[in-house]
């Protein structure tokens, strides 16, 4: 009898040893998984339950515990209405045997309204005796982060960063691409800012950014409907316009010098400025981009040593 109770004692003793260590195993695990901002999940599929081991449900989406009911359609609910159809679709895909594992990136919207980026991996680890899908594991990591430093890398890769209009490499690109089939005449303009250098000297270089956001906001504002804006670099100026009739070319025109008549107030400053501009018309039989360059930047410069602040026009 004593060494049965003895017995009985040592295994207590080997019960909660190993408790202990599997709950440092545990602690250890949610550190890990917490550091790298990833969650682990199960999914229980005939009932939709969701369990997640190292973290409340809905902290990722800035939901207090208890608030968010941990199940798929609550899941559902809170994915970006343009990713919903791609989550869905392969969590489908992969419950249905389609594909052998469940991955995808997507957004979801958090409780303040805004979007986290996640990448989603999971699949099934256990069917039915029918040979039903029956529990999913996988991971869930917020990459919002890693996202946004992703897409602020491509904005730089074809975005001017003063202006955020396109870059040169972009314009050709737009360019070579919307130039081959047209049907109608197209214009290159070619726009330079005529005194920038002095605003620059005499007011600082903040104004003279000042400046250049201004000309970008009125190219958006007074541009043909459909035209590609670019800036060149400096205070140069590149718009493609295609399929517009001459008059809304003249207008737009028009109502670009007429900005710059009187000193305009950048900051604290009132600077005088123009616009020397270049127009060359082209058709689809003409286009080349840098032989249009050269014609709309040789009409640009006849207008800087004519007197400025006016446009010269050329056909290809």
């Amino acid at each position: 009898m004593e060494e049965y109770i003895q017995k009985i004692k040592q295994l207590e003793q080997q019960v909660e040893r190993l408790t202990r260590e599997n709950q440092r195993l545990e602690e250890k695990l949610n550190v890990a998984l917490d550091g790298n901002g990833l969650c682990l999940w199960e999914h229980h599929l005939p009932s939709g339950k969701l369990t997640i081991f190292n973290m409340e449900w809905g902290k990722m989406l800035g939901f207090q515990p208890h608030e968010l009911e941990a199940t798929v359609d609550i899941w559902k609910s809170r994915l970006h209405p343009e990713d919903y159809d791609l989550a869905v679709g392969a969590f489908e895909d992969h419950v249905n045997g389609k594909v052998d594992t469940y991955q995808v990136v997507h957004r979801m919207i958090h409780n303040d309204g805004s979007t986290s980026w996640v990448s989603d991996r999971g699949r099934v680890v256990e069917y039915d005796d029918n040979g039903n899908p029956l529990r999913m594991m996988g991971t869930h990591i917020d990459i919002t982060n890693e996202k946004r430093y992703e897409l602020e890398l491509a904005k730089l890769a074809t975005l001017d960063p003063l202006t955020n209009l396109l870059n040169r490499n972009v314009l050709i690109e737009k360019c070579d691409e919307l130039c081959q089939d047209l049907e109608h005449s197209a214009f290159l303009v070619f726009i330079d800012v005529d005194n920038f250098k002095t605003v620059n000297d005499h007011f600082g270089h903040k104004s003279g950014d000042s400046l250049l956001m201004k000309v970008a906001d009125w190219l958006r504002l007074y541009a043909p409907q459909d035209s590609v804006i670019a800036r060149l670099g400096g205070d140069e100026f590149v718009l493609l316009c295609l399929e517009a009739p001459d008059y809304t070319i003249h207008e737009f025109i028009d109502r670009l010098l007429s900005q710059v008549s009187e000193p305009i107030k950048v900051d604290n400053d009132l600077a005088e400025v123009g616009f020397s501009i270049g127009v060359c018309e082209f058709t689809a039989e003409t286009y080349d981009f840098e032989t249009l360059y050269d014609l709309a930047d040789r009409a640009m410069y006849k207008v800087k040593k004519s007197g400025k602040n006016s446009v010269q026009y050329v056909k290809a």
